[in-house]
């Protein structure tokens, strides 16, 4: 049975190659042009010649180069927009990777990489961390590091509710991801009302932004998302066996209780690092596995790193459009709400047509 679903799966990849190469053109091609045009969108515009001076100069140490340009225009590049762009493709790709992994471990196409309540645990933690720091005056937490600890904090309590005689179930761990969601949605909510005022710096984090988005952002969240895309990738083929169900995955040699574990794990710490530096973005992690599985179907080798690439795509030009479309910026968590909502509704809408037919 094991070499007759292998055969299987090199007869797909086969009939399927030249589609993946195609999308996978089409994605790089896109990003590159995505990227060089954030670069230069903005209230301040910046020629392409200033941008390649600015990253040549300053990756080689090029004084010389850089002398070349007055020092607003190398910290607009450098300084704001240029860690900004870095953080919402690693986000946007970790939001999504770790929605592609949920949804073949938990087995359930609604699930995204919020279901264990983890971006729940990072707004707890940053909401207390930002509610101290309006009151104290002596000392500072820093929101991303109170985020980041919240959310670890939460997966492993969820992870220990979950067991059962000493195993994780799909059932169990939304369950328990629902239930200590809830607790701390209720802690928010206190720290809401006690803030008073001051709300306004706790809603702002949750509406999702990457308006702050620095250097020490993209050195947290690019080696977390870039270590756990790895390890999902790696492991695809034992993603694929597990979203078959526990029975058939170890009739074919994989350890359902040991994946589960390592792919919740990387997953769960892809978004943590993700939601700690952006706050809450919404849909990213469920409408791009959707996306892609139309183009590229349901093979999970394809699809992490796939996703990797399309979710940054996505979260950089909804970024990029929160910046530049309006003269006061929208956080990009309502975009990527406002685009994701009517294109999940439509493929609630395509599949219950198709159940019909």
């Amino acid at each position: 049975m094991e070499n007759r679903y292998r055969d299987l799966q090199l007869e797909y990849f086969k009939k399927n190659k030249l589609r993946v190469w195609i999308a996978l053109a089409a994605l790089v091609i896109l990003m590159i042009v995505t990227f060089f045009f954030s670069i230069n969108l903005g209230r301040a515009y910046i020629g392409a010649k200033d941008i390649a001076y600015v990253i040549w100069g300053r990756l080689f140490a090029r004084k010389d180069i850089l002398s070349l340009l007055d020092e607003t225009t190398s910290a607009i590049i450098w300084d704001i927009r240029l860690p900004r762009i870095l953080c919402a493709l690693f986000v946007g790709g970790g939001l999504a990777v770790s929605g592609t992994v949920f949804q073949s471990v938990l087995m359930n196409p609604m699930a995204d990489s919020y279901t264990m309540g983890v971006s729940t645990g990072a707004a707890f933690g940053a909401s207390i961390a930002i509610f101290l720091n309006i009151m104290a005056t002596g000392f500072a937490i820093p929101v991303t590091a109170a985020a980041f600890l919240g959310a670890v904090l939460t997966l492993g309590v969820v992870m220990t509710l979950s067991k059962v005689k000493g195993y994780l179930s799909p059932v169990n761990l939304i369950l328990s991801g629902i239930i200590v969601s809830s607790i701390l949605s209720a802690g928010v909510t206190l720290m809401k009302n006690v803030a008073g005022e001051n709300v306004g710096a706790i809603v702002g984090w949750m509406m999702g932004s990457l308006s702050s988005s620095n250097w020490n952002d993209v050195f947290l969240v690019l080696p977390i998302t870039a270590l756990g895309t790895l390890i999902s990738t790696y492991f695809a083929n034992s993603l694929n066996l597990l979203s078959m169900g526990d029975e058939e995955a170890r009739y074919l040699g994989v350890d359902p209780e040991k994946s589960r574990k390592i792919f919740l794990t990387a997953s769960s710490m892809m978004t943590a690092a993700c939601v700690s530096v952006s706050g809450i973005i919404g849909f990213v992690g469920l409408i791009v596995p959707h996306m892609l599985r139309l183009v590229l179907g349901a093979d999970n080798r394809k699809l992490i790193p796939f996703s990797m690439l399309l979710g940054g795509q996505l979260l950089l030009a909804a970024d990029t459009a929160a910046r530049v479309l309006l003269r006061t910026e929208i956080p990009v968590g309502v975009i990527t709400t406002m685009l994701g909502g009517p294109f999940f509704l439509f493929i609630f809408i395509r599949k219950n047509r198709r159940r019909d037919v």
